[in-house]
């Protein structure tokens, strides 16, 4: 079942579902339609709730952005000495220069 030459291929893409035209000869997208996504599902009386809970997640999140920028110093003091601490560990290895590399 071979195609004729000047035949387009219809290709459904397996990613995004979009519906593609190609030209076999030329090799090129011809036409592209984009999969239709549904509307979300959801019921006007827990509209509230929704907003309740997306409320609850942006103050959770700020409050967390807040400790991390009210403690940035501590954090940075403790990560640098977790890192004086693995180089003190590591052994001292002769430097690669870029000379060595080729």
């Amino acid at each position: 079942m071979g195609l004729k030459d000047g035949e387009n291929l219809n290709i459904t893409c397996p990613c995004c579902q979009a519906k593609l035209v190609v030209d076999p000869v030329i090799g090129a997208v011809l036409s592209h339609e984009a999969h239709v996504k549904p509307g979300p599902d959801v019921d006007l009386t827990q509209a509230q709730s929704i907003l309740e809970q997306q409320k609850k997640n942006r103050e959770d999140k700020f409050a967390d952005s807040w400790f991390q920028e009210t403690n940035k110093e501590d954090i940075l003091a403790k990560k640098f000495e977790e890192a004086m601490k693995k180089a003190k560990d590591a052994p001292a290895g002769k430097p690669i220069r870029d000379f060595d590399l080729d």
